[in-house]
């Protein structure tokens, strides 16, 4: 499936360095790195987030004391004929 000897790993690195150049390498590697903190800070506050929301109670309806009022608008004289 994947080499795991030492010459296939060889003929990788060769590839991979022909690829993308020798300058380019660090760049990708840095670029990497950052990616891979970012995306285990996200994990690391996603834990934490749904630790704190663990406890939490089942949201409950919000219940006013008065009742809502509604206006009712009829359309106009012009609004009929243009539709």
């Amino acid at each position: 499936m994947f080499p795991h000897s030492a010459t296939a790993w060889i003929v990788i690195a060769v590839v991979v360095l022909v690829l993308f150049g020798g300058r380019k390498l660090p760049d990708a590697a840095r670029g990497l790195g950052r990616s891979l903190r970012i995306f285990k800070s996200e994990m690391d506050e996603m834990k934490t987030e749904g630790d704190a929301k663990a406890p939490a109670q089942q949201p409950q309806a919000q219940v006013t004391e008065q009742p809502i009022d509604v206006q009712t608008v009829q359309p106009s004289d012009t609004d009929r004929k243009t539709a």
